[in-house]
Parts: structure tokens; sequence; C-alpha cells
């Protein structure tokens, strides 16, 4: 998943891409308002973290242009700001969520997880297909209550597919929202993750959960998935 961080305050915006990363996302990151709306804007973003007294345009005015223009990706509001008039003008301008300064980043993330959670339709952190689990807040994969091992990326990719289910996620969706801007994507590469998937989720195949859909992407064996 990939968070976008809008924060002029470098110490605190570099802090947060770090730990984010630390926690297996892909980050996007801007310094004032005209710049993170720019991103949101223009490239995939799963959620975003924004600051209110922003160089360029302000938090909330990038929060209502995104929202004007159907952008409904969930915001969190992460201001100095914590007055109550301020926390209702910054959720009815279209925040899902407000934090205060200072924080803890445990907080931010347990807030992140479940907004990405409650955006894609879980209420738990776990979700399950077939035989197969998955936990957002531990980041980590069951077969049968059985850990099995995954590389950062390996999590990604499946960790993306759980989370949308009744999609076909094309190569492209895939790869913007498991790598940052700046790294170098290969296709080829993101075949290996799903290849190597499929034999440790599902060694002999009996299952099939990730399907390959020639000339579209990869999605989740419908069999599997509730309409």
């Amino acid at each position: 998943m990939k968070v976008l961080i809008v924060e002029d305050e470098k110490n605190i915006r570099e802090s947060l891409v770090s730990s984010f990363k630390s926690q297996g996302f892909a980050t996007e990151s801007a310094s004032d308002g005209v710049e993170g709306l720019y991103i949101a804007q223009e490239y995939p973003i799963d959620i975003a973290i924004v600051d209110i007294g922003l160089p360029g345009i302000s938090g909330l005015k990038l929060i209502e242009t995104l929202r004007a223009d159907g952008i409904q990706i969930p915001i969190i509001v992460l201001t100095a700001r914590d007055s109550w008039q301020d926390k209702v003008e910054g959720l009815s301008t279209g925040a899902d969520d407000y934090m205060a300064k200072p924080f803890q980043f445990e907080e931010l993330l347990a807030r992140c997880n479940a907004l990405l959670r409650r955006t894609a339709g879980f209420a738990t952190p776990k979700i399950k297909f077939a035989d197969i689990e998955l936990d957002t807040m531990a980041q980590l994969v069951n077969k049968d209550g059985k850990n099995i091992e995954l590389t950062a990326y390996e999590y990604k990719v499946i960790e993306y597919l759980f989370m949308n289910p009744k999609k076909v996620v094309s190569k492209t969706e895939l790869t913007e929202h498991i790598y940052d801007q700046d790294f170098d994507r290969d296709s080829n590469v993101l075949e290996v993750f799903i290849g190597r998937l499929r034999k440790k989720i599902d060694p002999e195949q009996t299952i099939k959960l990730i399907q390959t859909q020639r000339g579209k992407g990869y999605r989740l064996n419908p069999d599997y998935v509730a309409n």
C-alpha cells in the first residue's frame, strides 16, 4: 500500500517516511500543499497524511480540492492545531480522521490500517480467502494456521490483492502501489513475485487463489470471493 505524506517540517516528514517504509508501505512525500495536491491527483495513492499549515496551499484547501475532484482516498490530518473547532473544520472539509501533534507513530499507523481496512470493506485486521489468512496488523500470512515466510515485496503483492479481492489488478497498478515512484520498476520482477507467491501459498496448486487474466493482470479466484 502507498501512503502520501504532506508535511512541511522536514524532520517530521522524513521520520514518517522512514517509519512507514519500515512497516512495509511504499511512500510519496511533499513539503508543500501544491506539490502534495499534484501527487494525490496524478499518482495512485492509498492513504494520505496531511498537515494543515502548509506553504503554497493549506492542507484544508488540498483536502477540499481532492474531494471536489472526486478523489476519495482516506485522509488523516496531522497538525499542531488541536482545538475542537479545528477538528470539526478538518473533518467537515473531508478528512477521515484527525490527529494532533505531538503524536505516537504507533497510533498513527493503527489509524491508517483501520481506515484502509474500512475502505476495502473489512472490519478486522484478518482477511481470509480459501485457506489463506492475511493479518494486516502483524503483516503475516498463514495457511491452515501455519505461517508462510514471505519477503517484504511478496507480502505487499498479496496484501494489495487481498485488499482488492473483486477486481482485476493490472501489472501497472500493482507495481505503482507497492513501489516508490523513484524505484526501478520491472514487470518481469513482479511476475517473479507472483510465481513465488503461488508456490508458497499453494504448492500443489489445488486452490489456484491468484489467477492471471491474460493481457489484464491478476485477480483472486472468484470461487473464494463472496459477491
